[in-house]
């Protein structure tokens, strides 16, 4: 099953994205995605690597964002596919059963085609304004959830994602999300996995410590 909470990873370099990680995993989340752009595959793969590393030490699950033969290559639990990358069905042939493949999606009509392309959950957004995304798409908000997910009907988790807060969960569980992607409100505070996964009522893991030789890029 996936996780109810999924930490979509920040920084400036990919040094600051895995030490981000590592923080996120000390922290109890039980998701994290690897999202790197404007970055060369070689980096990405290095990168993803020593993501791998941190990740399998804390019994975390690591999501790759649109590489999904990388995803395979470095042994992660799964790929995240955006609106122009890869048919999730072409993902799911390639890593096969063990692996979850998720989809971008801003609109009913993509959420269908997510469905029928048989994804593991859907990343529906964004729900406010955020810097973290260019291009952003229309804004949803409660509103927006609400009649998508009313209309769809579906059993495939809905994972709400953009610019969502700590406070902003309440409201949005009622609108039947299974769960929510956060960056920024994480990576301000890592203290708010606990919050996001008690408001989620998500199984956390213990918190443990350990370091991890980050190399240089």
């Amino acid at each position: 099953m996936i996780s109810k909470l999924h930490y979509i990873s920040q920084g400036e370099t990919p040094r600051q994205h895995l030490e981000n990680i590592q923080k996120a995993c000390t922290s109890g989340a039980e998701l994290v995605q690897l999202r790197l752009k404007n970055i060369d595959l070689k980096t990405i793969f290095e990168t993803a690597l020593q993501a791998r590393e941190i990740t399998s030490h804390f019994q975390t699950r690591l999501i790759i964002n649109d590489h999904y033969k990388i995803a395979r290559e470095v042994k992660a639990d799964g790929v995240h596919l955006g609106k122009t990358d890869a048919c999730p069905l072409e993902a799911k042939s390639y890593l096969g059963k063990f692996y979850s493949v998720g989809g971008t999606a801003n609109t009913l009509e993509d959420c269908k085609r997510l469905i029928e392309k048989k994804v593991d959950y859907i990343g529906l957004g964004p729900f406010k304004f955020t810097e973290t995304k260019t291009n952003l798409s229309p804004v949803l908000g409660i509103l927006g959830y609400q009649t998508i997910i009313d209309a769809l009907q579906t059993k495939t988790p809905i994972i709400a994602i953009g610019g969502i807060m700590v406070s902003d969960v309440p409201e949005l569980l009622k609108t039947g999300i299974y769960g929510v992607a956060a960056s920024g409100e994480i990576t301000k505070n890592f203290n708010n996995i606990s919050t996001f996964n008690t408001l989620l009522k998500a199984p956390s893991t213990n918190e443990q410590v350990w370091k991890v030789n980050l190399k240089t890029e």
